[in-house]
């Protein structure tokens, strides 16, 4: 058997499919481990998982200031080109400066045979190729990769940033290890992945989203007395400033006592009035809630995309930032949904395209064949069983570079 490190930024859509691809490897009888900075991971780990938490001391003072910063980080309003900009810049970059000395000590004291680190987590794969560890990647947002063909001076300005950093942190050469020449998972389907050729070391593997820990209370008596047809309303977790007041009022105002019945995933404290068809909570166990809706509205966010269009369910997609304009063309694209523009929408734009497409059936037909797109693929168990390859492929080599390296 063999043992896998995983490798993931503080950041829950990055985080949610590699749970459900470490509890597959558990269940194979392999030994999983998740480096990561954040402690509360230790309650998502399936049964088995280990966390390899990177513990940096720090003053009171210094706690506060990363604190701060991590608030205006997610207070941060940015759209389009800028908002890559700034993640590169402003999260990415100073992130995976800060996990490097971290990331490097959980590997040498966890000696997997294996590492497996997310596209976003640049530190990882340099730390694995100095310690001669082989590595796959894991794409949870593919259009990192799509913004090759589609703005190709965006992504040679974003190979730029990683390999600059690969040299400050000892990795020479103008190569960037963002993605694993030996395996990259890419975490959807060809399909709706669009027409662009990848190379052999890429593997499409769908959504991976079974066997995940649900840590949310949920009143489904509540639930279930709301009449059909239900829908989801949802933008994530990295937003947390006044537009999403904003956003909510409109909700409230397009869906409010209406036929609909809404779930909503906020704060109820940035609703001033709750219709009495709507359900609101912070958290929501949505991979259970979504086989019994009708519907979804959201960012654009791929992991709650891909899980959407897993069960076959019509969209409303509003992008905000970051790969999310991607993701919504895409589902426009297949004809699974309509898209709303973030600042210019109106309450009965949202209410007619949710209408729209609760109504005409292309739009559920197209979400189901993005659906047995994603089922062909073969999901968490086709992901593993690559892993168990790039194990076994590597097998006769690794304790003479481990014992080198070691």
């Amino acid at each position: 058997m063999a043992k896998f490190a995983i490798i993931v930024p503080p950041l829950t859509g990055h985080i949610n499919p590699t749970l459900s691809l470490g509890s597959e490897l558990l269940d194979r009888g392999h030994e999983v481990g998740w480096i990561s900075l954040d402690p509360a991971l230790q309650d998502k780990l399936p049964a088995g998982g280990q966390l390899l938490l990177i513990r940096y001391d720090s003053s009171d003072a210094e706690k506060q200031e990363t604190e701060a910063y991590l608030d205006i980080i997610t207070r941060k309003s940015v759209y389009g080109i800028d908002s890559i900009k700034f993640l590169y810049e402003e999260v990415l970059v100073p992130l995976n400066r800060y996990m490097y000395a971290g990331i490097r000590e959980q590997l040498l004291q966890f000696a997997p045979n294996v590492a497996i680190a997310d596209h976003q987590m640049f530190a990882g794969a340099v730390a694995a190729r100095q310690l001669n560890i082989p590595y796959a990647t894991s794409v949870t947002a593919p259009a990192a990769i799509k913004v090759m063909q589609e703005l190709p001076k965006v992504h040679e300005w974003e190979q730029q940033q990683i390999v600059a950093l690969q040299k400050e942190l000892g990795w020479p050469g103008e190569q960037s290890l963002d993605c694993s020449d030996a395996l990259t998972l890419v975490f959807t389907s060809q399909l709706f992945f669009g027409e662009m050729a990848l190379p052999d070391p890429f593997r499409f593997v769908g959504p991976v989203i079974a066997n995940r820990k649900v840590a949310a209370t949920f009143d489904w008596q509540a639930f279930q007395q709301m009449p059909q047809p239900r829908i989801l309303v949802s933008i994530g977790t990295t937003f947390d400033h006044e537009h999403k007041r904003q956003f909510f009022a409109k909700v409230a105002e397009a869906f409010g006592d209406t036929e609909l019945s809404v779930v909503v995933v906020s704060d109820p404290e940035l609703f001033d009035t709750v219709p009495s068809n709507f359900m609101i909570q912070q958290r929501v166990p949505q991979l259970e809630l979504l086989p019994q809706l009708q519907a979804v509205v959201c960012h654009g966010g791929h992991n709650t995309v891909c899980e959407s269009l897993s069960h076959g369910l019509p969209m409303v997609v509003i992008p905000i930032a970051y790969d999310q304009s991607h993701v919504a063309g895409r589902v426009v694209r297949v004809g699974a949904g309509l898209r709303l523009n973030f600042n210019r929408f109106k309450a009965h734009h949202l209410k007619d395209a949710v209408l729209q497409v609760l109504a005409e059936d292309h739009f559920r037909n197209a979400a189901n064949l993005i659906r047995t797109s994603f089922e062909a693929t073969g999901g968490v168990k086709t992901a593993a069983a690559h892993l168990e390859t790039l194990f076994t492929r590597n097998a006769p080599v690794l304790a003479a570079a481990t014992t080198a390296a070691y």
